[in-house]
């Protein structure tokens, strides 16, 4: 009999103080593999949700506040930039494209964003991938929507419905545009990033639900004939708007006062830093352009605390595992001095004792090892739809990376090392004791 099937029966002889102990170096595999995961997919997440956009520019504000607010969906802008801003700036030598957007409204939580077809022309994602359709087409006046994967999926629309966006952000709106009811034309191909949280629509469709008759429409009116006018009045505003639609088919604009931000792509990376510098000075209006790459790394830069804080609790959680299983081996090593006195009788040098004492040690390390991955696996497999829904994290169920392998290793020599702790003591036990046993 070799010495790991040896190993083994003396762990199944023991199977109540191995199994917590397996447990416990399962969970903490489970914990150590699962925040790395996360951690590494929602940096991915993060800096995959735009590229090939050179600059972003908005109202003056902090550079990570503009990032989140215009890119992320989170938080939202202090204030807007005019649109003769925008006008001028895109006019600027070497801009090769613009992507203006316009948020503030939503739909039953989910952002709605307006903008024109650079949109869907030059807006990156991943590693410069385009925006592509699972169904539709992108809109082409402004009473046409395109959704994104998740809003499809968790409101379960299709192609042609008729929907309702709603003034302010969040689940809580102030008020619907009911009079400008959109029409689904285009579903969006999952991305994995806010995209496919998002409704977007045309420039044009935000300034008519935002418009004078909206405004009219607030008013309150105390007297029925004042309320019969202001009715004739509002229809006919929202007719002459429709009417204007109509003639206008392609105009996905109209006339914006303001915008929330836009992007900026440029022919040359040599145009970059120095429209950056115009437009932090620009005199007119207080702007603030950023570089996504170089913002982001700022982010993160931010949260390494918060990265470094998470890796100690895993190892902590780690080294508590092995302490689990050294107090278990230690506490069962006095009752198996009869044990080893036996194998002692047949032959086995201290040695063996202590080779067998290592050999338990590891083989626990291993099984409590491989049970953790497979939990690990199951809790991603579980929680990778949750992750995505609530916060736009996308986890892949691929095979252990690189460096979760190297975790695992220093898992398994960590828990060999600890084995040398009572396989020391077993191999003094045995010398001392030899057959004669203290009971």
């Amino acid at each position: 009999m070799n010495l790991m099937t040896l190993a083994f029966k003396s762990i199944l002889n023991r199977k109540a103080s191995v199994l917590l102990t397996l447990f416990t170096i399962a969970i903490s595999v489970m914990l150590l593999l699962s925040i790395e995961r996360v951690r590494q997919e929602a940096k991915q997440s993060f800096s995959s949700t735009i590229s090939g956009t050179d600059l972003i520019v908005g109202a003056r504000t902090g550079d990570i506040q503009l990032l989140l607010s215009s890119v992320f969906r989170i938080g939202h802008a202090n204030n807007g930039l005019s649109w003769q801003s925008y006008q001028y700036i895109k006019e600027q030598r070497g801009v090769a494209w613009t992507i203006p957007i316009s948020l503030g409204d939503s739909h039953k939580g989910f952002s709605v964003l307006g903008s024109d077809e650079n949109y869907f022309q030059y807006y990156r994602y991943g590693k410069k991938q385009s925006l592509t359709f699972t169904r539709g087409r992108a809109y082409h006046n402004a009473q046409e929507v395109v959704i994104g994967s998740e809003v499809a999926k968790q409101l379960h629309y299709h192609v042609g419905q008729q929907i309702v966006v709603a003034h302010g952000m969040g689940n809580t709106s102030f008020h619907h545009h009911d009079d400008n009811p959109l029409t689904i034309v285009g579903v969006l191909e999952p991305t994995g990033t806010p995209v496919d949280k998002t409704l977007h629509v045309p420039l044009k469709a935000i300034e008519l639900m935002h418009g004078p008759a909206h405004t009219t429409g607030t008013r309150i009116i105390n007297s029925n004939k004042h309320e019969h006018e202001h009715e004739h009045e509002h229809e006919h505003e929202h007719s002459k708007d429709l009417s204007a639609l109509e003639s206008e088919p392609g105009d996905l604009i109209g006339h914006p006062k303001t915008l929330t931000a836009f992007l900026m792509g440029f022919e040359s990376p040599l145009y970059t830093l120095q429209v950056r510098r115009n437009i932090n000075t620009y005199k007119p209006e207080a702007l603030s352009a950023i570089m996504p790459g170089v913002t982001l790394r700022e982010l993160w830069g931010m949260l390494d605390i918060v990265e470094k804080i998470l890796l100690l609790f895993s190892v902590v959680v780690v080294l508590i595992s092995f302490l689990g299983m050294l107090t278990t081996l230690l506490s069962s090593l006095s009752q198996r001095r009869r044990e080893l006195a036996i194998l002692r009788s047949v032959g086995a040098r201290p040695r063996h004792i202590f080779s067998l004492m290592c050999s338990e040690a590891v083989l626990i390390t291993v099984l409590g090892s491989l049970i953790g991955v497979a939990m690990f696996y199951l809790l991603m497999f579980i929680g990778q739809g949750i992750l995505q829904a609530q916060f736009g994290i996308a986890i892949s169920l691929s095979l252990l990376s690189y460096y979760e392998l190297m975790l695992l290793g220093v898992i398994m020599v960590a828990g060999a090392v600890i084995g040398t702790i009572p396989a020391i003591r077993a191999y003094f036990y045995s010398l001392n004791d030899g057959m004669s046993i203290k009971l």
